[in-house]
């Protein structure tokens, strides 16, 4: 997770990260004295709705961003039984100190997730259960798609030379192996269609600007305005806006639940 975040503008351009956020945290029936940590917290805004469900228990929010970090403790400083640290997801330095790991649209950031998953099972109490959702195998085809339109020729071309795929999308046959490698009982590993909806251009383009960094940063910066908007164009274009007026993303995500042997 070596991107560089501009932490507020992520807080400003998320909210379909925390609604399906919303929606994670209430599969996990929380009795509120649980200890959770959140792997990849972001801006903390999720990691705070977990905090306001366990509020007996405490939740730890890691992520390897200091501006993520930084923007976090300081939008929850009054959280009480909240805290944040800078940590590398690989490198999880936790050792049965959790009943619950919590991970929400982060860990696709990562290429090889057999250290993430064996981290997580070292975090985890015994009987201590991981609900993890991240971007899947198939996800964003349609802005995958517009971005190699964009890139693969004319101007913005030669910023492009040489990138490997920047994104860990998986499916189950293969994360399955993963989790029983690392020690944690897989109970659920499947692929879930989900959308994103945006009223207008500027909705799309304020998604694409703060979560698309392995692409944009390999432009100027005093060029990236127009790349970006140059890859809304033409996703809206490849799929124009649904007759309710607003701008449709097609997403596939991996929800996994297991649990560490008791």
């Amino acid at each position: 997770m070596s991107a560089r975040w501009d932490a507020a503008d992520y807080a400003r351009s998320s909210p379909a990260q925390q609604a399906w956020a919303r929606e994670l945290i209430a599969k996990l029936a929380l009795r509120g004295d649980e200890r959770v940590l959140d792997v990849g917290c972001g801006d903390g805004k999720v990691t705070a709705d977990l905090a306001a469900a366990v509020p007996r228990g405490a939740v730890v929010g890691v992520d390897s961003s200091t501006a993520m970090v930084v923007f976090a403790s300081g939008a929850f400083a009054r959280v009480a039984n909240l805290s944040f640290r800078e940590t590398d997801a690989s490198e999880l330095p936790f050792d049965a100190e959790f009943d619950i790991v919590f991970s929400n649209a982060a860990l696709h950031w990562i290429i090889d997730h057999r250290p993430v998953l064996r981290g997580i099972a070292r975090a985890l109490k015994s009987g201590g259960r991981a609900l993890l959702q991240m971007g899947g195998a198939g996800n964003a085809s349609g802005i995958l798609a517009a971005i190699e339109r964009v890139t693969s020729h004319g101007r913005w071309a030669p910023y492009f030379t040489g990138l490997a795929f920047p994104y860990g999308f998986y499916g189950p046959d293969e994360y399955r192996p993963w989790l029983a490698e690392a020690g944690l009982e897989p109970a659920r590993v499947e692929l879930i269609e989900k959308e994103m909806a945006y009223a207008d251009a500027n909705g799309l383009a304020g998604w694409f600007r703060t979560t698309w960094m392995p692409y944009t940063h390999r432009v100027p910066e005093d060029r990236r305005v127009q790349f970006v908007a140059d890859v809304v164009d033409t996703y809206r274009q490849l799929h124009p806006p649904g007759a309710d007026g607003r701008v449709h993303v097609a997403m596939v995500r991996l929800e996994v639940e297991a649990r560490k042997s008791a």
